[in-house]
């Protein structure tokens, strides 16, 4: 039996992940199949309505990013008005965010990211190393079904910027880099959340987080 054909068996959840012109689609693929979700790469807002669950990925700057995605917004936010699971990774979980200094550079106007989490995006300050790379602790901050397991265990960070939600509460994880930032962070409701780092990169951790994930979407 093939790994493709094995993996469709047992699929817990369809999910979507948004392309949108940046970001890991093809690990991310890989990592959520093994999660044990089936799983389709693409831009079109209807497949978004019909997914148990929606991966918003993302490797780059701010302002690329909201551009970039900017056509789908507002099908973005109807998936998070409709309360299913929106999932941002790295760059993808900053745009879950309202506005980012990265977003407000060289005299350009700042741009608005979704703001399902409001908050910022901040540069880690004068003097420390950027990009913060490489391996790092998670300590799980409050209970969200994505955090399941996960508590004093190392994932994968690539990024340079970090994020200050407005409510201190959406904080489900938080990592310490010179200071203490959230690495994981949710909505109010809990159905909207993303990683500051790469799952697909993170060994077991991160195959441990994308399958919670997949359980959230088959629950919904």
């Amino acid at each position: 039996m093939s790994t493709v054909s094995s993996t469709q068996d047992r699929s817990l959840a369809s999910v979507v992940i948004v392309d949108y012109g940046l970001g890991n689609l093809r690990s991310a693929t890989r990592g959520l199949e093994r999660a044990g979700a089936d799983v389709e790469i693409t831009d079109d807002p209807a497949a978004f309505r019909e997914a148990d669950g929606v991966v918003l990925p993302g490797v780059g700057a701010f302002r690329e990013g909201v551009e970039n995605a900017d056509p789908l917004r507002e099908d973005l936010l109807e998936v998070a008005a409709e309360g299913t699971p929106l999932f941002g990774i790295c760059l993808g979980m900053q745009m879950l965010l309202t506005t980012s200094e990265e977003g407000d550079n060289d005299g350009e106007s700042a741009v608005q990211g979704l703001d399902l989490i409001p908050g910022t995006n901040v540069r880690f300050a004068e003097g420390q190393k950027v990009p913060h790379m490489g391996w790092n602790e998670l300590s799980v901050e409050r209970d969200h079904p994505l955090v399941e397991g996960v508590d004093g265990q190392y994932a994968y960070f690539v990024h340079s910027y970090y994020a200050i939600p407005d409510d201190d509460r959406a904080a489900v994880a938080t990592t310490e880099y010179g200071i203490e930032f959230p690495s994981i962070v949710a909505s109010e409701d809990g159905t909207v959340f993303g990683t500051q780092f790469h799952p697909e990169k993170s060994g077991e951790t991160g195959l441990r987080i994308l399958r919670n994930f997949v359980e959230i979407c088959a629950e919904e």
